[in-house]
C-alpha cells in the first residue's frame, strides 16, 4: 500500500488544498490526553470554529481504523474524547497503530508527518515537546520532526516542565528557526516568557508568513516554530506554576514514571495542584494559537 492510500482527507479539506485555500492542521492528543471529558471535546470543536472564524479550514488529524484521517467529524472527535483506550501515537508508533487499526491520537510529530503528506503547511498546537530536564537523554520526537519535516508549527513555546534552554539549543542545531510572534522572548507555555531569546521576531501574520515562505524557498527543508505567547489576561502566576512543576516532577520520579508517560502525568498533577487554573490557561493559549495560525495560513496561501 502506498502512503497516499492511507490518507483519508475530508472532502472540504481536499477542495481547499486543491484550490490553494488556507488550511490549518490540528493535533488530537490534546483531545485524548490533554484534558478531561467532556471539556476536551468542547474545546476541540471551539478551536476548529476559531480557525474558521479567522479564514481558514481546520484539519484535525487522528489514526482511525488503519488510516491517517485529516479532518474529523464531530462524532469522531467525540469518540477520541470519550473512548477508554486511545493510543498516543508518535512517529515510532505509526506502523504498529496502522497495522492494528488502533484508535490513535496524533502528537505534534505525527501531526507534522500527516500534514506534510496531505500538503498542509501550517499547524497549530498548544506546546511543543523538547529536551527533558536532567541527564536522562530523553528528547521528544517533536524536535526531530521539526528538523526533518517542512511544516510551520504555531505553539506557545515549549511545555515549561522541560529544559527550555537546551531545547532551544537543540532546535538551533537542527536548523529550525524560532520566530517570536509579537515577542522577542521565547514563550514558556503557561507564562509569556522572560529572558530566553527567539531567533527572530515577527509582528504581523504577513511577516510570519513571509519568513516561513522564504525559509522554504531558500531550499531549507526543516520545520519552523512560530512561538505565540499566551494572552496577557490568561497568563498564569509564574511562582504558582513553577512550584507546581517542581512538585509534579518530584511525584513522577517518586512513582517511577518515565518516557512518554512523564509529560501527561506531570501536566495532570499541575492541573490538580493549581485547582484547574493551569487548564484554563492551557485552553486559552490553544485558542490563541489557532487564531494566529489561521491568520498566518491566510497570508501564506495568498502568496503561494
Amino acid at each position: 500500500m502506498k502512503p497516499e492510500d492511507l490518507l483519508l482527507i475530508d472532502p472540504e479539506i481536499s477542495e481547499a488544498l486543491a484550490s490553494k485555500k488556507p488550511v490549518v492542521a490540528l493535533e488530537s492528543t490534546i483531545i485524548s490526553h490533554g484534558m478531561p471529558y467532556p471539556r476536551n471535546v468542547s474545546t476541540a470543536l471551539e478551536v476548529e470554529a476559531i480557525v474558521r472564524e479567522n479564514g481558514a479550514v481546520p484539519a484535525t488529524t487522528a489514526l482511525i481504523d488503519g488510516h491517517f484521517c485529516v479532518g474529523l467529524s464531530s462524532e469522531q472527535i467525540e469518540r477520541l474524547g470519550s473512548a477508554e483506550e486511545v493510543k498516543k501515537v508518535s512517529l515510532r508508533d505509526i506502523g504498529v497503530a496502522l497495522s492494528r487499526k488502533t484508535l490513535g491520537a496524533t502528537t505534534v510529530a505525527t501531526t507534522m508527518f500527516i500534514a506534510e503528506k496531505a500538503g498542509i503547511k501550517i499547524f497549530a498546537t498548544g506546546g511543543l515537546g523538547g529536551v527533558h530536564r536532567g541527564d536522562s537523554g530523553d528528547v521528544s520526537a517533536d524536535l526531530t520532526a521539526l528538523g526533518t519535516i517542512p511544516v510551520a508549527v504555531v505553539s506557545a513555546g515549549v511545555k515549561a516542565i522541560l529544559d527550555l534552554p537546551r531545547t532551544l539549543e537543540f532546535l538551533e542545531t537542527l536548523g529550525v528557526p524560532v520566530l517570536g510572534y509579537e515577542t522577542s522572548a521565547f514563550p514558556e507555555f503557561w507564562i509569556r516568557g522572560s529572558n530566553l531569546p527567539v531567533s527572530a521576531r515577527v509582528d504581523t501574520p504577513w511577516a510570519a508568513a513571509a519568513a516561513i515562505s522564504a525559509h522554504w524557498s531558500s531550499g531549507m527543508n526543516t520545520g519552523v516554530v512560530l512561538a505565540a505567547p499566551v494572552p496577557v489576561e490568561h497568563e498564569a502566576d509564574p511562582e504558582v506554576i513553577n512550584n507546581a512543576i517542581s512538585e509534579g516532577l518530584a511525584a513522577a520520579d517518586a512513582e517511577g514514571v518515565s518516557g512518554s508517560e512523564t509529560t501527561p502525568f506531570v501536566l495532570a498533577h499541575i492541573v490538580e495542584s493549581t485547582g484547574g487554573a493551569s487548564l484554563e490557561t492551557n485552553i486559552a493559549l490553544v485558542k490563541n494559537n489557532a487564531a494566529v495560525a489561521a491568520k498566518v495560513a491566510v497570508e501564506f496561501a495568498s502568496n503561494s
